[in-house]
């Protein structure tokens, strides 16, 4: 189909294909244990496709929706072969993803009108953020941009140590101070620096919990707001990582921090350890906020920009 045509480079399709290779064959595999036997769609294929929709960690909403239009699209055609499931399975998750407007850029790249652009990162501890920010910061030097990271989770120390680590390695400048210090400050300085070096990317961390969702969200509040005065319309996006070999949780903690901030983007992380790799169309359909990167390698390289066609054309091969 000209739906899924070839849009990344050879090399990063192959990374992609391999990060989930865990997914696909778990999905795969039961799809072919839900239509064994049958020549035809028919209620029991499609309750067998619910239950392999759902336990793929598609979330069980997203599943009820794919479900309703294949029964439709069954409906009108009467008549529908097994062997075409895959094909319309493919159509209609890519359909799915194509309604959160996301997904169809291939590069890293920031808006020309804003300068700095600046980026708030979100998420609890342990779910890949300042390895996201690290590898975000390396993709848009590599790109061309001049980058400044803001160390704001001064919660743990250790976070701040780890985001050094990251800024020595791809070697950009770091905004810090002590642990305990006031986030919103960091952040203050962060822009103003950034503002005085001509940077064209911020990129910016903050505290990694949740226990008391009112304290995050004033905490993330006034962060946004004390960097407002140095850039009035910052930060231009505040993204939230997730773990997606979490499954089910990540759709908690997108919850949870959609109720305390105004999240634009997602990252998800994680993907080549896991057969979860299903909650990527979940939680994009769920929260109709668009994934902006995902996950699918240890390496310095392997957070790609989220593009819906080679997402669902690897998730299908």
């Amino acid at each position: 189909m000209s739906f899924f045509k070839r849009i990344f480079s050879s090399e990063k399709k192959q990374t992609l294909d391999k990060g989930l290779e865990q997914t696909k064959t778990s999905f795969l595999s039961k799809l072919t244990k839900a239509v064994a036997g049958k020549s035809k769609v028919d209620d029991e294929v499609l309750d067998n496709l619910e239950e392999v929709l759902v336990t793929s960690d598609v979330g069980v909403a997203t599943t009820l929706k794919i479900i309703k239009r294949i029964e439709e699209r069954v409906s009108n055609d009467k008549y529908m072969g097994t062997d075409e499931l895959n094909i319309i399975l493919r159509e209609e998750i890519a359909g799915l993803l194509s309604e959160t407007k996301s997904g169809e850029e291939t590069e890293f790249t920031v808006p020309a009108n804003k300068k700095p652009y600046v980026i708030m990162v979100v998420g609890v501890n342990g779910v890949g953020k300042t390895t996201t920010i690290g590898k975000l910061a390396y993709q848009f030097k590599k790109s061309g941009y001049k980058v400044v990271l803001g160390a704001a989770d001064t919660f743990r120390a250790a976070a701040i140590d780890q985001l050094q680590i990251w800024a020595d390695r791809v070697d950009v400048p770091i905004v810090k101070q002590q642990m305990g210090s006031d986030p919103a400050s960091v952040a203050f300085d962060t822009l103003q620096s950034a503002v005085t070096q001509n940077a064209d990317v911020v990129i910016i961390d903050t505290a990694g919990r949740l226990h008391n969702k009112v304290n995050l969200m004033n905490e993330l509040t006034k962060v946004k707001r004390v960097m407002q005065k140095v850039v009035e319309d910052a930060p231009h996006d505040v993204l939230l990582v997730l773990d997606g070999s979490t499954g089910q949780n990540a759709f908690e903690q997108a919850t949870q921090f959609t109720a305390a901030t105004e999240v634009s983007c997602l990252a998800v992380t994680k993907l080549d350890g896991t057969a979860k790799g299903g909650v990527v169309i979940g939680i994009s359909d769920q929260f109709q906020i668009p994934v902006k990167y995902i996950g699918v390698g240890e390496g310095i390289e392997d957070l790609q920009v989220f593009n819906k066609f080679e997402f669902v054309d690897s998730f299908f091969k």
